[in-house]
């Protein structure tokens, strides 16, 4: 069976005599109509139209030419808003107005505007792509859009823009999950070195002496989004916070975004909280019940004091670090920052079950930490599980193993339990290349929150898809260029994934569909068959691929023909389940930060071929004299 007849076979198998439409809401965004596209859209359509081929059947390819981050893989993603746009595509009269006005468009015939424009919908339109959170390669189309000229061309720079940001975020998320966890159970990878198990990097020596060996964390850290106030306006942040949750982040602090999408929120206080409060005397009357109602109205500063100025502490946590200084006799105790101490006290008489704070305002380790615990110890005594601290500046690495050391021998000299579950989150700019580093030099954190250099991709601030033009009226089209990476692939084409014995991808590749008639659609690949697959340009890359799994990339995910949106799409949750088997079913090199192994995107011998061939006969014969 060739290509072109597989398609039609499964698709027709997958969802009986013919798609089921499913209902789906308008965009997300309202500023996705038919009018978000640029002017050159609506001038190319009103020249197709005028010239009576604005009907021509057309097949149209979205794709990219390189992974985003120096990397070897892209998440695609926006594939639901996609659905969106084109399910509701249709002109408002509003919008008619305003065309009918614009300068650029003032010559054009009315008819254009009442017959064409009015009417038109993608009802003759069918969209093809992989699934929603599937790890692409350059060249292999995201979508496939075929339909009448004129409306295929109209919805380019929408569809674009609905998917090259999405895409570009999820990847980067993606990218951080992996740096953060390591190759390790957080993505059902291995394979990083210098990890402990579960992922995490065992404590380095923070000075001279070798320290107490910590336990090693039970857990792999959790990345929160935190980039809403340096996004590219509200629908950058919103959709920040959306597809980084599809790349694998655990949570927002987009509280939006947690209504809309279901996205778990997080968030503590800042330092202007701990700002906002002068002395002790702001934290005098604060009471609090005991979890359990035994003990009411405990007044929280008295008994806090009660720690800071008793006995307990002096001779406690003497096997903590230097930094600390937490050793017996030590006067530390007694002399942290008393408006610190009154502002964490106010806060755990509001969040006593999730007592979190910001400990770097004053001293980290001199005040902030201590006043935590000293705030935590009554909380505990209370029956509240305290939730632990946050990091916001400094030596990040040095500081999270100082807590955790701290956290430690006091848990152990105290018989304080809980210390010893302490998460211990960290912040302050960082990005892939901080996440990897800490992980080399040994950090005890187990949240990060990460906010501008994801939101706004500070690594690569675009993905560069394009939307190209490789078919119309059945005939194959080509785009030739002296840069060989945009040399077009010409003709309609389907993609799958082999796989080895080992279980991993080995390459994508396309092959022709054919167009009925003057070229036939090549053979679909089969399992436990010997097939030859070829670089697009260079005849001596080739290789011989026997499969023990075949996996199509595309499937029919809008019809318009038959309603719009075929078969239920997948969830924001199913999405970012699935970029997670995507990358655990990845070759660990692939993912690797530096010097990532290539992975292969080839195309059929008989593809191979018909490009060259089609190649030389566009080409004109240069003339030398």
């Amino acid at each position: 069976m060739n290509s072109a007849a597989a398609v039609d076979a499964d698709d027709a198998a997958r969802s009986g005599s013919s798609h089921r439409s499913i209902r789906i809401p308008p965009p997300t965004n309202s500023l996705v109509t038919p009018l978000l596209t640029d002017l050159y859209q609506l001038t190319m359509a009103y020249a197709y139209w005028k010239s009576g081929r604005h009907t021509d059947a057309s097949v149209f390819e979205l794709f990219f030419r390189k992974n985003p981050f120096g990397g070897e893989y892209t998440v695609l993603a926006g594939l639901d808003e996609v659905l969106k746009f084109l399910v509701n595509f249709r002109f408002s009269a509003s919008d008619l107005d305003y065309l009918r006005n614009c300068p650029a468009l003032a010559h054009c015939e009315a008819a254009f505007f009442d017959e064409y424009l009015a009417g038109l919908t993608c009802a003759d339109v069918r969209v093809m792509a992989p699934r929603e959170g599937s790890l692409c390669f350059p060249r292999v189309p995201m979508l496939i859009v075929e339909g009448p000229l004129g409306i295929a061309q109209l919805v380019e720079t929408t569809l674009l823009c609905l998917v090259n940001y999405p895409s570009l975020v999820a990847t980067n998320a993606a990218r951080m999950v992996v740096a953060a966890r390591g190759v390790g159970a957080g993505t059902g990878l291995s394979g990083l070195g210098g990890l402990s198990e579960g992922g995490l990097p065992m404590p380095m020596p923070s000075s001279g002496t070798e320290p107490a060996k910590l336990p090693r964390l039970p857990r792999l850290p959790k990345l929160i989004e935190f980039g809403l106030r340096r996004a590219q306006g509200p629908d950058g942040g919103f959709s920040a916070s959306k597809y980084a949750y599809l790349g694998g982040f655990d949570g927002t602090s987009n509280v939006q975004a947690g209504k809309w999408l279901g996205v778990p929120i997080a968030g503590t206080h800042a330092h202007s909280f701990v700002q906002a409060h002068s002395s002790l005397e702001e934290a005098r009357g604060m009471t609090l019940d005991s979890k359990d109602g035994t003990r009411l109205k405990v007044d929280l500063l008295e008994a806090v004091l009660e720690y800071r100025n008793g006995v307990l502490l002096q001779g406690a946590g003497s096997g903590s670090g230097a930094g600390s200084g937490a050793g017996a006799g030590d006067p530390g105790w007694t002399s942290t920052n008393d408006s610190e101490l009154a502002a964490f006290i106010s806060y755990a008489c509001s969040f006593p079950d999730k007592f979190l704070c910001l400990i770097d305002t004053y001293d980290t380790l001199r005040s902030g930490l201590r006043n935590f615990i000293l705030v935590s110890l009554v909380l505990d005594d209370l029956g509240y599980v305290p939730a632990g601290v946050r990091l916001d500046s400094g030596d990040l690495a040095f500081l999270s193993m100082e807590c955790e050391r701290t956290f430690h021998d006091l848990a152990a000299d105290l018989g304080r339990d809980f210390l010893r579950r302490m998460d211990i989150v960290a912040s302050n700019d960082i990005n892939e290349n901080v996440l990897h580093s800490l992980n080399k030099q040994g950090h005890r954190i187990t949240v990060f929150g990460i906010g501008t250099n994801l939101v706004t991709c500070q690594a690569q601030p675009a993905l560069g898809c394009v939307y190209k033009l490789v078919e119309l009226n059945g005939k194959p089209r080509i785009k030739l260029s002296q840069d060989l990476v945009k040399v077009l692939i010409p003709g309609r084409k389907m993609a799958y994934r082999l796989y080895g014995e080992k279980g991993w991808p080995l390459l994508d590749v396309m092959v022709g569909a054919g167009d009925g008639s003057t070229r036939e659609g090549d053979p679909v690949p089969t399992e436990g068959e010997r097939m030859l697959c070829r670089h697009p340009f260079v005849e001596q890359k080739r290789v011989a691929v026997t499969a023990k799994k075949v996996e199509r990339l595309h499937h029919v995910v809008f019809d318009g023909r038959n309603g719009g949106a075929v078969e239920p799409q997948s969830s924001l949750a199913e999405a970012k389940q699935h970029v997670a088997e995507q990358l655990k079913a990845m070759r660990p090199d692939i993912l690797r930060h530096v010097n990532p192994a290539e992975y292969k995107v080839s195309v059929s011998d008989g593809l191979f071929k018909f490009l060259h061939h089609l190649w030389q006969t566009e080409t004109p014969v240069v003339e030398l004299a």
